[in-house]
């Protein structure tokens, strides 16, 4: 078959899958017309045969009508040598001639869709069906419609309660108590207006830079809320990072929007049935599991896409998702692009965590159209802190050092001789170590004792209740997180013996069963319960537990506001992390105590910043440092009861054999031997799962570091069955290196098989056929280059290196493959896979 009928039968495959029908049958009367002459008179297929390359001038290939009858769209085909992209232009001009809006463009390998009205062509895995078109073609922008949309402080208030503006001013006080008003701020009304108005002059891109604190929640449900009403948007889509910051924007946007009648959902919680929404919530993680955003979105689905903390949600390869709407786009960020402003980055290594950094700032300014660095509207931390009256409140840095960390920190590192018993061999070696390697190679109880002692005795307090202020206290690593909260707990008892009984700290991290209601909780204040700290002030609504220990949650988007420490215990090497981290003590809040003749009410004024690894100097300086705290000399603390986690344990009892019972199998094992063990893994995972309701929750939100944890803490290595992930790994009997997630994912039904290698490089391939640049009428030799360089270790670094000569007899990857490609091509493709494909899942078992 030539290359031309190739292509022509892929492309009716996928028209048939649409819904599109060639000839009447009993779903309806036939909608497509073949070779469709502009001057209205028809070629039968017959006459023209397979090559649609050879019709005369004039004709479009496939014409597809709606209901009634008329045009809807075209389809201009290629052979599968020629980019689709090339036939751009010809198919515009044929559909202006014919007033069709919509146009696909495809060489049988790769597809595009064009809205005339709206952008670019974009990549698409499937073709609209004929619904899809008419409503897209239902929906077109209204600038008009935009401009006339009054907004004012009350915008999400009458949302809240159409009643809002008929009360007096002092039913207003009463009811905003009663039921959270939100009025608008000066500067979220100028940034709704900055975005009214470049939405009217045509801008269809739009970022808000704005800091932590300042309410982009709030913002972004009233540039919802004005799309929706002015008609240029039917359905939004916000886009998170973490499945944490689904709930809470869930949360917020129906406490603002719903008594408005403008709904929301969690995708992944209604899968079948999204589309009824008006907002659809999900994580960047959700969309790009098996690439579902082509698979079961369409390009027009939503008309607004929101991105919230955009540099960290569309990164890496995720940027492709983002492009493959073609609505409106609106940014928001808490991280200025000028944040590196001082570094020289002459002098920084390609390794440098700020590099890459600085490198999703500006990708990030340059997605939405701001290349030259000035966002849509800014309003900083200290716009916020310097306002009349203030809307932020700076914090008071406490840059705390011990004897150790303080060469840690240093350019020559800590060293330590190890001796002959530390090495368990007759030589003695020098050993160094620097900040990065506190907690993951470094370890010392000592150090963690004097970081909480310090903590405990120089820590704000509750101005009501005089205990130690609500806390977040970020660790190195999850064991890191449980060493300091045991430290707490203890060196707490012996202050105030009796008084927490062990709820004063909790770790919260992601192996932690409730972990994510516990950060609510904390934010509500009944974690374990009301404080009992001053037993005169009854009821007093703070958590008793006083201390969240956690890694990496509760680092964006946590909003409580009533923190009054937030303590650096690790260092950090990500301006935008470190912004965040500080982000969660500056949020206003006011201490107040009301129950007869106890009254006391008083201002958050600042929070304290304890920092044990000079991270504030790390970074450039955006505020001036309080004071250098003198921490408890080393030796002072707890010693050695909380001893640093080593590899492995080692047990020196006895251990007496069992009768040898000797079999030999071969080195893969029997078929149903392997699939017996998996599948008792299986079931005993559903088992554990369906009767613990923690368990449970975790697997409905996709928490699968909390189902991870209980595998291998209460599955793995019993006597019974002795599973762990190596021998599940053989018993699958797949030809790659499996995760634990996928394992588990397996076991709970959440996916039916493994991906081979292949399977993967070729999804993962589908992203890069999106990216700027690609050529489409290279389809089969950028996939080879592709999954060559992902599969074969030994094809990999020739290709890093260029030796491209070697290639000459490699079959795999033939030279001729890359004469083909150019350098441009192959180097587009290298670097989209360095940059954006993680090669250490293609390892093989």
């Amino acid at each position: 078959m030539s290359k031309e009928a190739l292509a022509r039968v892929k492309i009716n495959k996928l028209l048939e899958s649409a819904g599109w029908r060639f000839e009447n049958n009993a779903d309806g009367p036939a909608n497509i017309k073949c070779e469709h002459r502009i001057t209205k008179k028809p070629y039968a297929n017959s006459e023209l045969g397979d090559d649609f390359e050879k019709a005369q001038n004039g004709f479009i290939d496939y014409l597809l009508l709606n209901s009634d009858k008329r045009p809807i769209a075209l389809i201009e085909a290629k052979r599968e040598s020629i980019n689709p992209l090339n036939a751009k232009e010809q198919a515009r001009e044929y559909a202006r001639s014919i007033s069709v809006r919509h146009i696909f463009l495809s060489n049988g390998n790769m597809h595009y869709y064009w809205d005339l009205q709206n952008g670019n062509p974009i990549r698409i895995s499937k073709f609209l069906s004929n619904s899809e078109l008419g409503i897209a073609q239902a929906w077109s922008p209204n600038p008009e419609a935009m401009a006339r949309v009054e907004i004012d402080e009350n915008y999400i208030a009458v949302s809240m309660d159409a009643q809002w503006n008929s009360y007096t001013p002092s039913q207003k006080a009463t009811v905003a108590i009663n039921k959270d008003i939100r009025i608008l701020r000066d500067y979220q009304l100028e940034a709704i207006k900055k975005v009214q108005s470049a939405y009217v002059k045509g801008n269809r891109n739009f970022l808000l830079e704005m800091a932590t604190g300042t309410g982009k929640t709030l913002l972004s449900a009233a540039i919802i809320k004005m799309f929706l009403r002015s008609g240029n948007a039917d359905r939004v889509l916000f886009l998170v990072d973490r499945l944490e910051l689904e709930t809470q924007a869930y949360k917020n946007f129906q406490a603002y929007l719903a008594s408005d009648s403008i709904s929301s959902v969690i995708f992944k919680d209604v899968r079948d049935n999204w589309a009824t929404a008006q907002i659809v919530i999900t994580t960047i993680q959700s969309l790009s599991s098996n690439n579902r955003y082509l698979s079961e979105f369409t390009p027009n689905d939503f008309h607004l896409i929101i991105s919230d903390e955009a540099h960290r949600t569309l990164g890496g390869n995720n940027r492709v998702i983002f492009d493959y709407f073609i609505g409106s786009k609106l940014g928001l960020t808490a991280t200025p692009r000028d944040y590196l402003k001082g570094v020289n980055q002459a002098e920084l290594q390609n390794s440098d965590p700020r590099q890459l950094e600085r490198r999703l700032m500006l990708d990030t300014y340059d997605m939405f159209g701001c290349k030259d660095g000035v966002p849509t509207f800014r309003y900083s931390l200290l716009d916020a802190v310097n306002h009349e009256p203030p809307y932020l409140v700076n914090p008071f840095v406490l840059d705390a050092r011990t004897t150790v960390t303080t060469d840690l920190l240093s350019k020559k590192g800590w060293s330590v001789k190890l001796t002959a018993e530390d090495l368990d061999e007759q030589t003695i070696e020098s050993e160094t170590y620097f900040k990065k390697d506190f907690e993951k190679k470094f370890f010392s109880p000592e150090t963690n004792s004097a970081f909480v002692k310090a903590f405990l005795a120089n820590a704000k307090r509750d101005p009501i209740t005089g205990e130690i202020g609500k806390t977040i206290f970020f660790a190195v690593t999850r064991n890191h997180a449980r060493i300091i909260t045991e430290l707490l707990n203890k060196e707490i008892e012996n202050i105030y013996p009796h008084k927490y009984n062990s709820d004063f700290a909790i770790q919260i991290t992601s192996d932690i069963p409730l972990a994510q209601s516990m950060t609510v909780s904390f934010a509500t204040n009944n974690l374990k319960g009301f404080t009992n700290f001053n037993p005169e002030l009854i009821d007093y609504k703070s958590s008793k537990a006083r201390v969240c220990v956690t890694v990496g949650m509760m680092t964006t988007g946590y909003d409580c506001q009533d923190i009054l420490n937030v303590v650096l215990a690790r260092p950090i090497f990500s301006p935008s992390l470190f912004i965040q981290i500080k982000g969660r003590g500056t949020r206003l809040w006011t201490f107040s105590y009301d129950d007869k003749d106890i009254k006391y009410s008083e201002k958050k004024d600042n929070f304290y910043l304890f920092d044990f690894f000079a991270n504030c100097e790390y970074f450039e300086k955006e505020f001036k440092y309080g004071e250098v705290l003198e921490l408890p000399p080393l030796g002072t603390g707890t010693g050695g009861e909380t001893p640093p986690p080593s590899s492995g344990f080692t047990y020196t009892g006895p251990d007496n054999l069992v009768p040898i019972v000797k079999e030999q199998i071969g080195l893969s094992g029997m078929k149903i031997d392997r699939e017996a063990f998996s599948k008792g893994f299986e079931a005993k995972t559903k088992e554990d799962i369906t009767n613990n309701p923690s368990l449970l929750e975790a697997a409905d939100q996709e928490e699968w570091d909390v189902i991870i944890q209980h595998v291998q803490d209460k599955i793995f290595n019993q006597p019974t069955e002795y599973w762990n992930r190596e021998k599940l790994q053989e018993s699958y009997n797949v030809d790659r290196r499996l995760s634990l997630r996928e394992i588990v994912m397996k076991a709970i039904g959440k996916i039916t098989r493994f991906k081979s290698r292949d399977e993967l490089a070729d999804e993962e391939f589908e992203r890069l056929l999106s990216v700027d640049g690609v050529d489409g009428s290279k389809y089969y030799e950028l996939r080879e280059l592709f999954k060559a360089y992902c599969l074969f270790d030994d094809i990999r670094p020739i290709l890093d290196n260029k030796e491209y000569p070697r290639l000459a007899t490699e079959a795999r990857l033939p030279l001729k493959t890359l004469e083909v490609l150019g350098k441009e091509q192959i180097d587009l493709t290298l670097n989209y896979i360095k940059d954006n494909v993680s090669i250490n899942k293609y390892l093989k078992a």
